[in-house]
């Protein structure tokens, strides 16, 4: 897994998979690998009270309820559609469901404008059919196509993003529960063997873009993610993810529990500065998401391994927070600026600690900006 950039889930906890198929006598759905309690406890962790031999960590922080309500939906014969903004652990959960279910969370298309009917249906190679004619052996299936012939879990990123003649294959594949290939004359069908389904993640902030048809909404049961608040659960997804970075880059670095709460508490300002904004140019172009938390702590880490002293600084973390944030010019420097005069500077005079350094850094980054 070493030589891996990034590992699926289901390869980076394999042995953890392994364990839990070994012990799990419950009832299994379909073509399942392990039964619903145990992909809960896969993706939430185990607790005391589950009376196991070792330890299962979280891997997904958000209420117990809409990973129970996904769980259930894919033992349906509906669609999951996980909907929510930017950076709440959408693909996170679709990957884990995936690997847990399935053992392959690989099978994912990507929407875009660009995508068409052969990404989720098939395709054909050129070359093959030119020396042997359209075949099953010349065809190419999609990764959609894929998971039905394995009875598997597949995946579909950004649904939204895709047009409207996309989503409309998209019913029949979720109705009918099979594809059909006029090309040949004989094994033209593809039927979906049992454990198929389909995982679907879409952006609230795409509304509008290409909207689901009611026909298609028909087909999904709806599970929204909400953005994370609660300042426990942020702190052990923000601390979660740093870890692994760590891990991942072989880095020693200590990250003070002083400047967690300082990004924490930053992007809490931000979010009610954005909530109490009149329109959208007296708001952040960012999501200010957990997700986006992540990034900023991750580029001040990465930095100060680098070319820094080794040592995460509240000047580095404002600086990497103004650079992660500021995307439109001057709009958003505007409003940084405005929250580093009116709330960071009066907090750094009366708490003191690591907000005057962060202070500082903050306008320093401004000013190179702008």
């Amino acid at each position: 897994m070493s030589d891996l950039l990034r590992a699926p889930a289901e390869i980076k906890y394999a042995e953890e998979l392994d364990w839990l198929e070994s012990i799990d006598d419950n009832p299994k759905p379909f073509s399942w690998r392990l039964s619903p309690k145990m992909v809960r406890l896969f993706i939430l962790g185990s607790e005391r009270s589950d009376g196991l031999d070792r330890d299962i960590a979280q891997k997904w922080y958000g209420d117990r309820s809409f990973v129970e309500r996904s769980i259930v939906t894919l033992a349906s014969d509906r669609g999951l559609l996980l909907i929510g903004d930017p950076g709440t652990g959408k693909s996170w959960l679709a990957e884990l469901l995936s690997a847990a279910i399935s053992r392959n969370s690989t099978l994912v298309v990507q929407g875009t404008a660009g995508t068409t009917e052969d990404h989720i249906k098939y395709s054909w190679n050129v070359s093959m059919v030119i020396a042997k004619g359209q075949s099953r052996e010349s065809m190419i299936p999609s990764p959609i196509m894929t998971a039905m012939e394995t009875g598997a879990i597949g995946r579909f990123e950004e649904l939204t993003r895709s047009t409207s003649d996309v989503q409309d294959a998209l019913i029949s594949i979720l109705s009918e529960k099979y594809i059909s290939v006029p090309e040949l004359d004989s094994d033209s069908i593809v039927f979906a063997k049992p454990g198929f389904s389909v995982i679907a993640t879409a952006n609230s902030r795409d509304r509008g873009v290409n909207d689901l048809s009611s026909a298609l909404k028909r087909r999904f049961n709806f599970v929204r993610i909400p953005v994370v608040t609660n300042k426990k659960s942020e702190t052990e997804i923000v601390r979660f993810r740093t870890e692994e970075l760590l891990r991942r880059h072989q880095i020693e670095l200590d990250v003070p529990p002083t400047l967690l709460d300082v990004l924490l508490q930053s992007f809490a300002d931000l979010r009610a500065t954005a909530a109490a904004a009149g329109s959208d140019d007296e708001k952040l172009e960012s999501a200010l998401s957990t997700a986006e938390q992540i990034g900023v702590l991750e580029d001040a880490i990465l930095h100060s391994n680098f070319f820094g002293e080794r040592a995460l600084t509240a000047h580095t973390l404002a600086s990497s927070l103004v650079g992660s944030l500021a995307r439109r010019e001057p709009e958003d420097l505007a409003i940084l600026n405005k929250y580093l005069h009116g709330v960071v500077e009066p907090r750094s005079k009366a708490e003191g600690g690591s907000w005057p350094e962060f202070l500082e850094g903050g306008r320093d980054a401004i000013a190179t900006l702008s």
